[in-house]
């Protein structure tokens, strides 16, 4: 069967009508547990899930005790919902307990139970093996993963957002939602991170708005890191140093700054890595990217060689680990890292001390 969207699986759950199996496939952990807590929401109502809703684990169970359970008459329930995740575990096993255990779902699927849905879980299965054969024929296959299409990709994660916001008591409108989403890349792990911290500032109960965004999320758009990438390729130091001064003044968080900065350089390499020729637009497709920050992408992958791209990326990571391990001047660490992200040859600050620059400040 080919494979279906969520709405669509949500939809004919709904209407009643027979699923043999469903398979979750993608590698999008968050993805498939949001899919999952929506067949589960659709399937069994909360009073009878002590009786009505089993989960397995193919890592650790014999998948034939997860296909029992399915066939077994729910308890005080109309419907039952059996869930086996790690499925790909079973490509992996000895080829005489693998034969079985195909077998065993096989005479699952010929005959599936009215009363259970039964949903299966993997990362990714190999097309060329039995298994994934039998569930792409007998199986709805969900696909746990965000369109390719950059708009789709931002549209599909700001809905989820919306979700993970409504879960932890913290609604937020759409629009906030798109534009959390837009500032964390539509990483789906990423949002979830953000929301729990803007969920803890604004309080139980209180929407998040679109001010809480701004004043918490830090991004690569947000903290114009293309701007200090123009600063770097042209070497304006004491300009880059200024603007570094008022992101550190305004209160801006050392390590998430070197996170974003660390992001667009990985993003130059994959550029560069595009050809001398590629535009905004087919970056924007390859990349996942949306076409404003591709455009700009492409303009500094063009400005600054890979060698210093390279080096720059090894000095970022090194800047991330002494600001993680404790350093107790991170201004200094983070000017220390701009001369070094310019090819300067600066004094190596010691630990506990200040650049002049720094001390001339207080």
């Amino acid at each position: 069967m080919a494979a279906i969207s969520p709405e669509a699986l949500v939809e004919r759950l709904v209407a009643g009508k027979p699923v043999p199996a469903v398979l979750l496939l993608g590698k999008d952990a968050y993805l498939r547990e949001a899919c999952r807590e929506r067949i589960v929401d659709v399937v069994v109502e909360p009073a009878v899930r002590d009786w009505a809703l089993s989960r397995f684990s193919a890592d650790e169970d014999d998948l034939g005790i997860g296909l029992g359970q399915a066939r077994t008459v729910p308890m005080l329930a109309r419907r039952q919902a059996v869930i086996i995740t790690g499925l790909e575990a079973v490509e992996e096993q000895a080829d005489k307990k693998r034969d079985a255990q195909i077998e065993d779902l096989t005479a699952y699927l010929d005959d599936p139970a009215p009363f259970t849905v039964l949903v299966l879980e993997a990362a990714a299965l190999d097309q060329r093996m039995k298994l994934s054969k039998l569930l792409t024929q007998k199986a709805l296959v969900v696909s746990a993963e965000l369109p390719e299409n950059p708009e789709e990709r931002l549209r599909m994660a700001a809905s989820l957002a919306v979700q993970m916001a409504r879960a932890r008591k913290a609604p937020m409108d759409n629009n906030t939602a798109e534009v959390l989403a837009d500032l964390c890349n539509a990483d789906l792990a990423a949002i979830r991170i953000e929301i729990e911290k803007l969920a803890t500032y604004v309080g139980s109960g209180q929407p998040i708005r679109r001010a809480d965004v701004d004043a918490l999320v830090v991004s690569e758009k947000k903290y114009s890191v293309w701007e200090l990438a123009d600063m770097l390729a042209t070497g304006q130091r004491a300009k880059a140093l200024a603007f570094l001064d008022s992101l550190l003044r305004e209160g801006e968080a050392p390590p998430a700054l070197v996170g974003a900065m660390a992001w667009m350089y990985r993003t130059l390499l994959q550029v560069q890595e595009l050809g001398p020729h590629v535009s905004g637009g087919q970056a924007a497709g390859i990349l996942r990217m949306r076409r404003d920050t591709a455009d700009m992408a492409v303009r500094q992958a063009r400005k600054i060689p890979r060698r210093q791209l390279v080096d720059g990326l090894s000095a970022l990571y090194d800047a991330d680990s002494v600001l993680k391990s404790g350093a107790p001047d991170h201004r200094a660490v983070m000017e220390f890292l701009v001369a070094q992200l310019m090819n300067a040859k600066p004094t190596p600050v010691a630990a506990g001390t200040q650049p002049a620059s720094a001390a001339s400040r207080k």
